[in-house]
């Protein structure tokens, strides 16, 4: 790894894979599951669900009313396999710390209240290329996500890397939490929008939004 420049460089952590393992509860639900995955030394309680009651409750126990919020964002869709073919947005994960939603968006209603969150300015949604992101849940589904910041350039200025500024995920979780973190093509490249998603595809999923949750901790609490 590069050593870190400017006055805003952080720590330099030792690198290592990143180990990750998911543990499935099993629910007798066919609208939802519970998920425990196991990042590093992290544990996140991931929510699988199709279920507008529940996305509800996911929001107000771990993310409504709670102005300052750090959000991890990401969405998956079908991978598009002919020229102009856009397929809609299949899931769309939220993570608040060890606290993530896997929401099936594509095989349920929308609830007002993740209306109002995407658009409560006083949140802040992190990802890599979180722009496109956001476009696209505004095009496939009219969700307005008003206060986006993209970790790169986050990234670019905290580590004074100009570099970072094109990096993706797997090089800012190098470069900020000192893991590697491997992503399988079977599953990057999966069917998002079938009915019910593996275990891998949640622990993948979930893996994602919480590193832009975790990369963005790390950077804004360098301040």
């Amino acid at each position: 790894m590069l050593e870190l420049q400017g006055e805003n460089a952080m720590p330099m952590s030792s690198t290592r894979v990143a180990a990750i393992s998911v543990v499935d509860h099993y629910l007798p639900y066919d609208s939802h599951n519970l998920y425990d995955v196991a990042f590093d030394t992290h544990t996140i309680r991931t929510l699988l669900a199709s279920d507008p009651s529940l996305v509800h409750s996911w929001l107000s126990d771990n993310a409504l009313n709670r102005p300052g919020l750090l959000v991890g964002l990401d969405i998956e869709w079908r991978p598009n396999t002919q020229r102009n073919m856009q397929n809609p947005v299949a899931t769309l994960q939220l993570c608040v710390g060890p606290h993530c939603l896997v929401f099936q968006i594509i095989h349920s209603a929308i609830p007002p209240s993740l209306f109002s969150f995407l658009a409560d300015p006083n949140v802040t949604f992190f990802g890599v290329g979180i722009q496109e992101d956001a476009e696209k849940l505004l095009e496939d589904y009219n969700l307005n996500v008003v206060n986006v910041r993209d970790l790169r350039p986050l990234a670019a200025e905290k580590l004074g890397d100009p570099e970072l500024n094109r990096a993706g995920l797997k090089s800012l979780g190098l470069r900020v939490l000192g893991l590697e973190i491997r992503k399988p093509q079977r599953i990057t490249r999966s069917r998002w929008d079938n009915p019910w998603l593996t275990s891998d595809q949640v622990q993948y999923a979930t893996v994602d939004a919480f590193l832009s949750y975790e990369i963005a901790r790390r950077l804004t609490s360098s301040n």
